[in-house]
C-alpha cells in the first residue's frame, strides 16, 4: 500500500524562490564576465525597413471598392452614426468614379 502526500506551494514562495535564482545567476555572470562586456551593452540592430512597391490604379479601386462594401455592411447605432457613414460612402463613389484616384499614402 502507498501513501502519497500532496504539498501544496504557494506563489509567494515560487516569487522569493525565483528572485533568489535571478540574483544568483546575475552574481555568477558578473565575476565571470570581463569588466570591458559589463560596461557595454550590446544594441540589437533594428530590422530593416520593408520597402513594398506602390498599388496600381487598378489594386487602389480594388481597395476603395472593398472599403464601400465594408461600409455598406455595417450597423449603425443611431441617425447621428448613419450620416456618418453614408458621407463616407458618398465620397468612396465619388472617389472609385473619378478619373484619376488619390494616393492611398
Amino acid at each position: 500500500m502507498h501513501v502519497y502526500v500532496f504539498a501544496k506551494t504557494y506563489k509567494r514562495d515560487q516569487d522569493k524562490k525565483n528572485a533568489e535564482t535571478a540574483a544568483a545567476a546575475a552574481a555568477a555572470a558578473a565575476l565571470s564576465a570581463p569588466p570591458a562586456a559589463v560596461a557595454k551593452p550590446a544594441e540589437p540592430a533594428p530590422p530593416p525597413k520593408r520597402v513594398l512597391p506602390p498599388l496600381s490604379e487598378d489594386e487602389q479601386r480594388q481597395v476603395y471598392k472593398w472599403m464601400l462594401e465594408e461600409k455598406r455592411k455595417s450597423k449603425p447605432r443611431d441617425a447621428a452614426e448613419k450620416n456618418k457613414i453614408n458621407e463616407e460612402k458618398a465620397l468612396l463613389k465619388e472617389i472609385i468614379r473619378a478619373e484619376s484616384l488619390p494616393r492611398l499614402w
